[in-house]
């Protein structure tokens, strides 16, 4: 069993995890989200042709369609991962088609602006601005509901102070891994939100782990302060959470990298999760639990 003051070291990583979610805070309203449609609405639509275009030159041919369509994000993408004899394209636009009619209209349009290379229409999703306003309100409802009822289960199984602990760790968590969103322009989308969730479940089990380590020294060595229960605790656990988050991080890592980009969201989402999840749950989730623990002391005595 390693022998490492984790609990000695707690003020420099607690400082560390401030400036982390002040520079994801900072950088959230700089840069904003890049959001999917399934939060911002409009139409995505996926084509292919039988001759390769530059990006300029697919914004400039709808352009002709509508002016509107200058600020259209186009991405050359390769769904089927080897080669092909024809190119394609993810084109999202800000513009809905509710009806047959004008879905038809605009394929129509797009059919004759390119007339000269075999365009296939491969895959169109539309989403109104409604729908996406109703979307991103649950999905936010969703995360909420999830930090709440853990709060409970917490406090239930242990302490409220070790609640407050874990759902602290789960905000850092977030925090930062939606600051990393926003640096890198990665589309924040529904499967973006199950990756918070599914951080949510997979942070709060490395805390867990902890937590019941610290309950269970607490008991036995009962002679011992709270700092060096913490610290002991942590050490018996450290092996464990590191090879688990290890293995956890490269399979998200590989999906990350090679799992297109239908999976991208969610597989960045845990690939940057687990490693601050991992951090969060010995060096934000315990501190909290040590504070506390000492403060109700402290009014106890008084």
């Amino acid at each position: 069993m390693p022998n490492i003051d984790f609990v000695g070291k707690r003020n420099f990583f607690i400082y560390l995890s401030l400036a982390l979610i002040f520079f994801s805070v900072i950088v959230i309203f700089v840069k904003g989200f890049n959001f999917g449609i399934d939060f911002s609405g409009g139409s995505e639509i996926i084509v292919s042709f039988d001759k390769n275009y530059s990006i300029d030159e697919l914004r400039n041919t709808l352009q002709t369609i509508n002016p509107d369509y200058t600020t259209a994000k186009i991405i050359q993408t390769n769904p089927g991962g080897g080669t092909s004899d024809r190119f394609f394209y993810i084109i999202t636009v800000r513009d809905s088609f509710p009806t047959l009619e004008e879905k038809q209209m605009f394929i129509n349009s797009l059919e004759e602006s390119f007339s000269d290379s075999s365009l296939n229409i491969e895959q169109f999703n539309d989403v109104s601005g409604y729908a996406a306003r109703e979307i991103r309100s649950y999905a936010w409802y969703a995360v909420i509901t999830a930090l709440i009822v853990l709060l409970v289960y917490i406090t239930i199984r242990f302490q409220f102070s070790y609640g407050v602990g874990a759902i602290l760790a789960l905000a850092h968590d977030v925090v930062i891994t939606l600051g990393f969103y926003s640096l890198f322009g990665i589309e924040i989308n529904l499967t973006a939100v199950a990756a918070f969730l599914t951080l949510a479940g997979y942070s709060l089990n490395d805390t867990i782990v902890v937590y019941d380590r610290i309950r269970e020294n607490r008991t036995k060595n009962r002679g011992m302060d709270i700092e060096g229960v913490t610290n002991k605790s942590i050490n018996e656990v450290i092996v464990r959470s590191l090879n688990t988050s290890l293995t956890t991080f490269i399979v998200v890592f590989m999906m990350f990298l090679l799992g297109g980009r239908s999976i991208a969201s969610f597989a960045f989402g845990l690939t940057v999760g687990v490693i601050i999840g991992t951090y969060s749950s010995l060096y934000i989730a315990s501190p909290v639990v040590i504070g506390m623990v000492k403060r109700r002391k402290k009014t106890q005595k008084a």
